[in-house]
Order: C-alpha cells, then sequence, then structure tokens
C-alpha cells in the first residue's frame, strides 16, 4: 500500500470509533486515538526493538516501517482519564466476552443453533483443531445475564482456563493469561500472591488454606461491580434498542447450567443488566445481527452481485466508508422485511459489521488502591471487605471487520455447527449418536402391540 492509502485507512479506524463506535458506546468508553506521523529511523527501530517481545502467532503479520504514519492511543492498562498520582499501583482486567445472545432469526437451520450459543460449540471445534488443550467452562450468556451468580461462575471459569479472553496487568505488565495460542496452566496462587497487597494491604489479615480463593472472589466482585456499573448518563444516539427478550437468555452447554439440572433445577434466573452498563451496551451492538450469518449471506450476494454489474458504486455505497454520521444515521434502520433492494441488503450487511465488531472487542477495567479521603466524588468507586478503588473501564479493539471476511464466516459457522453436531451432541444424545454410525448391521425387532 502506498502512504496516501495507508493514511486514508487510519483515518478510517479513527472516523469509525469517533461517529459510530462512540454512538454505540458512549464517549466515557471508547477512545478513537489520532493520527501522527512518526520519523521512519524511529519506526524501523521501534520494530526491532519489540519484535523479539511479540508472540509467535502474531509474528507473521509485518509491522509498516514505510508510510511513517502511525496510531496514538492511549494506554488502556491504565485509569482513564489519567489524573492520579503516577506512583500508586494499578491494575487492569482485560476481557475479551464475546457473542452474549443466542441467534433469534427464522433463518437458522439447525435447531441448535436455537439452544447452544456459538462459543460453547466454538470450543470444541478450537480444541478438536489443536488451538486449545481443553474447551473453558466460561459461557457468554452468564456473563450478560446481569444475574451476580452466573456472572461470578462466568469470571471463575475464565480465570480457570483464560485462553485470550482474559488478561491481567499489574502496573501495565502481563501477570496473568495465556501470551499465544497454547496450553497456559492458571497459577491462581501465583496470581494471589500479586493481588493480595491491593486486596488486602496489611499482612496477616489472610492467611491459610483459603487465601488465594478469598482473593479470587474478592477481585471476581471488583470485576462484577465495575461491568455492572455505569460511568456516564445512558445514551445511544438514537438507536433504538433491540429487545433483550427475542431468543432465550441462556444457552443450555454453559457449565453453570449443567451444574443447575443436576441439583434438579431448571430455571435460570436472568436479573438483566443496567442499560448504561458497558455490557448492556456491547450486547445491543452484538444484537445488530438480527438475521444470523445464514440470513445475511444471501443479502452480502446481492451487494456483491450489484457491485459486479457497477463497480464504480462502492464508494457511493461506502463499504470502504467515509465512516462518518450519514454512515450511522444507516445504521439505525431496525426493520428486518426485505423489499428486494441492494439498500436494505447493504444496511443489513453493514449493521451485521458492527455486530461481529461488538463481539469480538475487549473490555479493560483499570482499578488503583485509594484511602477513602482521596476518593472524589468525581470518579467511581468500587468497595472490598478491606479496600477501595477508584477505576475506569474502556473498550479497545473496535476496528470495523471487514466486508470482504463475510464469506469466512458463513463458512466458519457451518463448521462449527456440523462439527459440535456430530462429536459433541451426538455423543450425549443416544439416539442422535446411532444415526452417526455408518457401516454397522442392524436388526429390527417387532413385537405384537
Amino acid at each position: 500500500q502506498t502512504s496516501e492509502e495507508i493514511l486514508h485507512h487510519l483515518q478510517n479506524i479513527v472516523d469509525f470509533g469517533k461517529h459510530v463506535m462512540k454512538q454505540f458506546f458512549g464517549e466515557n468508553y471508547v477512545h478513537h486515538g489520532e493520527i501522527i506521523q512518526l520519523p521512519l529511523d524511529f519506526v524501523r527501530q521501534l520494530c526491532l526493538k519489540i519484535q523479539p517481545e511479540r508472540p509467535e502467532s502474531r509474528c507473521d503479520k509485518d509491522m509498516d516501517t514505510l508510510s511513517g504514519y502511525a496510531m496514538c492511543l492511549p494506554n488502556l492498562t491504565r485509569l482513564q482519564p489519567y489524573r492520579f498520582v503516577e506512583h500508586r499501583p494499578i491494575l487492569c482486567i482485560e476481557i475479551k466476552p464475546k457473542c452474549g445472545f443466542i441467534p433469534f432469526s427464522s433463518h437458522v437451520s439447525q435447531e441448535i443453533k436455537h439452544k447452544v450459543c456459538r462459543y460453547c460449540m466454538h470450543q470444541h471445534l478450537k480444541v478438536a483443531n489443536g488451538k486449545w488443550k481443553r474447551p473453558s467452562k466460561y459461557c457468554p450468556l452468564d456473563l450478560f445475564s446481569g444475574n451476580k451468580q452466573r456472572m461470578h461462575f462466568a469470571l471463575k471459569s475464565l480465570l480457570q482456563e483464560a485462553q485470550n479472553n482474559l488478561k491481567i496487568f499489574k502496573n501495565g505488565e502481563l501477570i496473568y493469561g495465556c501470551k499465544d495460542d497454547q496450553d497456559c496452566l492458571s497459577d491462581w496462587n501465583e496470581l494471589a500472591r500479586h493481588l493480595k497487597p491491593f486486596f488486602f494491604p496489611s499482612n496477616g489479615l489472610v492467611s491459610g488454606p483459603h487465601s488465594t480463593r478469598t482473593i479470587v472472589k474478592e477481585l471476581v466482585h471488583v470485576i462484577t461491580t465495575a461491568l455492572l456499573s455505569s460511568t456516564e448518563a445512558c445514551r445511544a444516539g438514537d438507536m433504538k434498542t433491540v429487545p433483550l427478550s427475542q431468543g432465550r437468555s441462556y444457552c443450555e452447554a454453559s457449565a453453570f447450567n449443567k451444574e443447575l439440572a443436576r441439583n434438579g433445577k431448571h430455571k435460570l434466573e436472568s436479573s438483566g443488566l443496567p442499560r448504561g452498563c458497558l455490557l448492556y451496551k456491547t450486547l445491543q451492538a452484538q444484537m445488530l445481527d438480527m438475521l444470523d450469518i445464514e440470513g445475511l449471506y444471501p443479502l452480502y450476494s446481492r451487494v456483491e452481485q450489484y457491485l459486479e454489474e457497477f463497480p464504480e458504486e462502492q464508494s457511493t455505497l461506502q463499504i470502504d466508508g467515509p465512516y462518518n454520521e450519514a454512515f450511522y444515521e444507516k445504521l439505525l434502520d431496525l426493520s428486518t422485511e426485505d423489499d428486494g433492494t441492494v439498500a436494505f441488503a447493504l444496511t443489513k450487511v453493514q449493521q451485521y459489521r458492527i455486530a461481529m465488531t461488538a463481539k469480538d472487542c475487549s473490555i479493560m477495567i483499570a482499578l488503583s488502591p485509594c484511602l477513602q479521603d482521596e476518593c472524589s466524588e468525581q470518579r467511581p468507586v468500587v468497595l472490598t471487605s478491606k479496600s477501595r478503588f477508584i477505576f475506569s473501564v474502556s473498550v479497545l479493539d473496535l476496528d470495523l471487520k471487514p466486508y470482504n471476511s463475510i464469506p469466512h464466516q458463513y463458512k466458519l459457522d457451518g463448521k462449527i455447527v456440523n462439527y459440535y453436531l456430530k462429536n459433541v451432541q451426538a455423543k450425549d444424545d443416544p439416539v442422535m449418536s446411532g444415526l452417526f454410525k455408518e457401516n454397522e448391521d442392524c436388526t429390527l425387532v417387532l413385537h405384537k402391540v
């Protein structure tokens, strides 16, 4: 790419954050950054310096050392906005929550998608492909439920099997979570050693066999409180919300749900999310995927066919920007009645891209201990049994998902569902299991009735 093309690409990222995602998530949560120019020699030296620190899975992606343009973004492992003493220790938890709802679209062809969430199904395919050694017990629907019991279970599951969905930083340095796609055994005792000064500042307050469990419990409480908090008045532009009642509020594969069933309980209480909290806003943006990829793919094909006939319309349709207020306004049409037009198809495609971005974003919770007389009313505070923290919640990884990734998503969806049906559900269901056994002699026995 030329320097001009890279500048244009970076400008699109900034504009998308500023004019679109800020409308969905709110002013306090989104930090869109700015474009700066850097001396090429500095960029080359930087590239050499950071290369040994990069995860192996990222080393096939080259850093741009030729254009001289870069994005300047705040360090979200620090408090945002940063108005606190530099020497104060800071803890930061990064969570990639993934998709928090079950598809409610009538276009879904396999009934299992109305019962088991995408994340729980995908876990089995990832383990089979060697990406992870074990499936995680984490289910996004538990985290997005707003029910504290379910949220605590989800967060403990993430702490047990972090994969790339949870990381913890102390003073900006990674102290917990996978650095790469590998078998990372979670050491809670080591984590507790890092966290004890934050939650139990005086020595001797926590000791004995329960200290690690107590510290993890405090951490989970703090994360839950921060996620359910609202650091600004609820504002989602002019967007009408997608009803959360559409689709079920729990996943049949959730370990929490299975535990309930084992104990003879079948009803999951769903407390719901406060409208101003970041989880609620994230879920609303995710639910712009109203048709599921199965209902969306034919509309994508309609747009593609139109662009084959009229390639000069690419810029008019704003496929690749500009991401301005006009682009955002078109996203507010939540109708699902297909009138056969390219305009309808394009709106649904763009909404799907926003939803995919929200499904893959990360939430950063930065915490810093403060004394009672230091905590001002302007900053949100979370209390634990022995400490108090000021905190900030931010969202990152908000680059718009590429338009041309939709065919890949369609194929991947089919692979995830088919693998789950044949290798997981079939084992759980003896009737299904029999259907998938091939070349097996069967005898039909008839009894008089």
